[in-house]
C-alpha cells in the first residue's frame, strides 16, 4: 500500500463534518467547564451580586461574549455552578463512607463530610434565585433527582455490602439526609454555628439509619412502621 493511499483516508476523516462537528462539541464541554470552575469560587466567595461577568471572564482566561454564548446570562451560570459543586459533594461524601464498617461510622462520614463544605448553601442559594427565575427550576429539578438517585443507590450498595438491615428504604434515606442537611446547613450558618455543631445537630436529627447484623442472610428493608414493631419487641 503506498504513503499516498494511507494519507489519504486520513485526510478525509479530518475534513468530516462529523469529524468538525464532534470537535467542536468537545471545544465546547472544556470551555463550558473551564468557565464553571472559575465562576464557583468567584460566587461562592462574593455572592451573585458581587461577581461580574468580567470577573469571571478574567479568572477563566476567556471573553465575556463567551459566557453569555455558553450561559446566556450570569444567573444560569450562578445556578448551574451551585448545581455541579453539590453533586461534586455529593460524591466526595459517599467516596468518605466507604471506609465505614457500621451503619453509626458510615453516617458520621456522611454528616461530617456535607457539613464541613459551604456547597449546600451555595446550592440554597440557587434554590431561592429559581423562584424569581423559573426557566432555571429544571436544572435544579434534574440536579435534585440525581442527588437522591446516586444516593439511595449508594447507600443500598453499602447496606448490602455489610449485611445491615436498613430502617428505612434506600431512597427515603437518601432523600431524607439531604433534607436534613439542607435545613440544618442553613439554620447553623445563621445561627453562626461551626462546622462540628453543625455535624453534631444532623446526627442528632438523624438518629439511626441501620442496624448491623452479623447474619447476612436476615438482610431486609422495612418500613417505619415495621421497624417501630421491631424496636417494641426488643425492648
Amino acid at each position: 500500500m503506498s504513503e499516498k493511499s494511507v494519507k489519504k483516508p486520513l485526510e478525509a476523516s479530518a475534513g468530516d463534518p462529523k469529524h468538525a462537528a464532534r470537535a467542536t462539541r468537545s471545544a465546547g464541554r472544556k470551555m463550558r467547564s473551564l468557565l464553571l470552575d472559575a465562576a464557583s469560587p468567584l460566587f461562592r466567595e462574593r455572592g451573585l451580586s458581587g461577581t461580574s461577568i468580567t470577573d469571571i471572564a478574567g479568572a477563566a482566561d476567556a471573553f465575556p461574549s463567551q459566557i453569555t454564548y455558553y450561559f446566556r446570562t450570569k444567573e444560569a451560570l450562578f445556578v448551574e455552578s451551585a448545581c455541579r459543586d453539590l453533586l461534586y459533594l455529593a460524591r466526595a461524601t459517599e467516596q468518605a463512607a466507604l471506609k465505614a464498617c457500621s451503619p453509626r461510622e458510615y453516617t458520621h462520614a456522611l454528616a461530617e463530610t456535607v457539613t464541613a463544605s459551604d456547597s449546600v448553601a451555595f446550592f440554597a442559594e440557587a434554590l431561592t434565585l429559581t423562584r424569581r427565575r423559573p426557566d432555571l427550576a429544571p436544572l435544579v429539578e434534574r440536579t435534585i433527582e440525581r442527588l437522591h438517585g446516586e444516593g439511595a443507590r449508594a447507600y443500598a450498595s453499602q447496606v448490602a455490602r455489610h449485611g445491615w438491615r436498613s430502617l428505612r428504604a434506600p431512597d427515603e434515606s437518601s432523600r431524607r439526609f439531604w433534607a436534613v442537611a439542607i435545613g440544618v446547613i442553613l439554620e447553623g450558618y445563621a445561627m453562626g454555628r461551626s462546622p462540628d455543631e453543625l455535624c453534631a445537630e444532623m446526627l442528632r436529627v438523624l438518629g439511626e439509619q441501620a442496624k448491623s447484623t452479623g447474619d447476612a442472610a436476615r438482610l431486609r428493608l422495612v418500613d417505619d412502621r415495621d421497624a417501630s414493631t421491631s424496636s417494641d419487641q426488643e425492648s
